[in-house]
């Protein structure tokens, strides 16, 4: 079944599809949308994001750097107990280019072992910082790469009300939604976000239930 899902993902890189998962928009059912979270842990704003994610039984992913993993294994362990998923987002937060793929493949392996002594599974989501990507690494490493497709660009505004308004300004059904839990204020208005898509009749999602149900 993993290879299949290598496969399916390899297909939509080559013709270029952006990563909506499997089922139209619109679908009549339950609005599925899925949050996820970039660069952490953070000792404090990850553990605040994840009291506020708990007291609204929201579940997100979490698409962490080794070393961060290395030094809060607390946060991740916690991340897991609560039924968040947890993603690679390299060792160092390292850009893929032309010149450095066997260094970015090492920092992935490396970020791998650091999640499985803490969680003891394998770690089968990757998110390439910015983007970056090359398809070949999905045989290569086994891993899916997940893109997103809002984009609030939280990590450079403080201001709570312009991050939220970005993303409920634009939702649709199934739409991943980049955000970042190392700043106050984009973990602020991530919970801003549940409350008000929550009204409007969405259902918070882990990545895979997106890209394979």
């Amino acid at each position: 079944m993993k290879k299949i899902r290598v496969a399916i993902l390899t297909l939509i890189f080559v013709l270029g599809l952006p990563f909506l998962g499997f089922v139209g928009k619109g679908s009549g059912e339950c609005k599925k949308i899925a949050l996820t979270f970039d660069d952490g842990p953070h000792p404090r704003f990850t553990e605040q994001l994840l009291d506020g994610l708990k007291e609204r039984d929201v579940h997100v992913t979490f698409f962490v750097t080794g070393e961060h993993a290395k030094l809060h294994p607390d946060v991740i362990k916690r991340m897991q107990d609560e039924g968040h998923l947890i993603g690679n987002h390299t060792y160092s937060h390292i850009q893929l280019t032309t010149s450095n793929r066997e260094e970015f493949c090492r920092e992935l392996r490396k970020t791998n072992e650091v999640l499985r002594e803490i969680t003891g599974i394998d770690t089968e989501y990757v998110r390439p910082p910015y983007g970056s990507w090359d398809c070949s690494l999905e045989k290569e490493l086994n891993m899916f790469p997940v893109l997103w497709t809002v984009d609030p660009l939280d990590w450079c505004s403080e201001n709570v009300e312009c991050i939220t308004n970005s993303v409920v300004g634009k939702i649709q059904e199934n739409d991943i939604v980049l955000m970042h839990d190392y700043y106050d204020t984009s973990v602020t208005a991530a919970l801003k976000i549940v409350d008000e898509l929550t009204k409007r009749g969405f259902t918070f999602v882990t990545v895979d239930e997106i890209l394979f149900n």
